[in-house]
């Protein structure tokens, strides 16, 4: 994967702008018109669906199937839900969100230690794209490998605060669990064996990663965005949301659904790779990110995805004569140099691959 060596632009942290006390911000953050959030409250109250996953292992087979059912309605009719019972210790998910809080809170100086640069995205960081002259969004953010392990670098991982490797392995050690049962719940739904997708995800060789987001206070929030719409490149994202300020919105039609987030819950969405390996059974949904003046806000993407060098294409057990693949093949690491060079763009990618009819 060929990417440039460093940043186009001299990097500006946004959480420096944001504590300087300016009153307007730099023409590269203001989005296009067409482009600005509506901050304005939307006229229905919607809300993305919410999953037990209590009964997923449950002996009962009519309880896993509603369980399952459930997850399959969300899946279609949304590709986003938040999932409650997941597995995951409530105090764990609060210790990594208040140790990424205090990262973002140390000097300048210790965290520019960690600063990244284009070719792997690895550290701390504030764009994405390398296109001279994309306009940027309002937020800083850490990236990190977690699997597979040739890709763990720990020396790259915080050794402030003084917990946070440790949190941080065992957090992510909890998500690639929830990850697993997630995929054999999505593999079952699509009539495959269970291990299917995860097989197609490289099996015991399967990536995940980490990024970290941080929104500090913008005082023009009606001019940019925290993230521009996207879809996740990659196969499934488990995000744990900031526990008290609201910002991601999912679109849903031409609407953008704000989602509230239940305690203790996480957000789960589909990414390109599950559209492309479902031959768009499953479909990936474009999201983005507002900010506000008065709060600023933190999450935590973990992003499960296949491994960069394994071709992915769609299963050749959904493939009829009448339901022919969409897609080509393609590796991930292919895949995503796309969004690494240009940023955020909507769906732009995924549906351009699809094949003629």
């Amino acid at each position: 994967m060929n990417l440039q060596q460093t940043w186009p632009e001299p990097i500006v942290r946004v959480q420096s702008l944001s504590n300087s006390g300016i009153t307007a911000i730099p023409k590269q953050y203001i989005k296009p018109s067409s482009s600005r959030p509506s901050l304005a409250q939307p006229a229905r109250d919607v809300h993305i669906p919410v999953v037990d996953l209590s009964n997923l292992v449950s002996a009962d087979p009519s309880l896993r199937d509603e369980t399952l059912s459930l997850v399959l309605r969300a899946c279609r009719e949304w590709g986003f839900f938040q999932v409650v019972n997941h597995g995951v210790e409530h105090a764990l998910m609060g210790r990594a969100r208040e140790i990424w809080r205090e990262f973002f809170y140390l000097p300048m100086e210790v965290k520019q230690c960690y600063a990244n640069s284009p070719v792997t995205y690895e550290g701390y960081g504030s764009r994405l794209g390398v296109e001279k002259g994309i306009k940027l969004d309002w937020n800083d953010y850490f990236f990190l490998h977690y699997l597979p392990v040739s890709l763990r670098d720990e020396k790259t991982w915080p050794t402030l605060p003084l917990s946070c490797r440790e949190v941080l392995a065992e957090y992510s050690n909890e998500l690639v669990k929830l990850s697993e049962k997630l995929m054999k719940a999505f593999s079952v739904n699509l009539g495959l064996e269970e291990n299917y997708l995860q097989k197609a995800f490289g099996g015991e060789e399967v990536a995940a990663c980490m990024r970290v987001n941080f929104y500090p206070k913008c005082p023009q929030p009606d001019l940019t965005l925290g993230l521009s719409p996207h879809s996740d490149p990659g196969g499934l994202t488990i995000l744990l949301p900031d526990g008290h300020v609201s910002g991601l919105q999912v679109r849903q039609g031409d609407d953008w659904v704000t989602v509230k987030p239940v305690p203790n819950a996480f957000v789960v969405n589909v990414g390109d790779q599950l559209q492309v390996l479902s031959n768009a059974r499953y479909k990936s949904v474009e999201h983005r990110v507002i900010v506000n003046s008065a709060k600023e806000r933190l999450s935590l993407a973990f992003f499960y995805n296949p491994n960069g060098n394994i071709l992915i294409e769609p299963a050749k057990e959904l493939i009829k004569e009448d339901q022919p693949p969409l897609y080509p093949p393609m590796t991930f690491n292919d895949y995503r140099l796309f969004i690494r060079t240009r940023g955020p763009c909507g769906k732009s990618q995924v549906e351009s691959l699809k094949s003629p009819r």
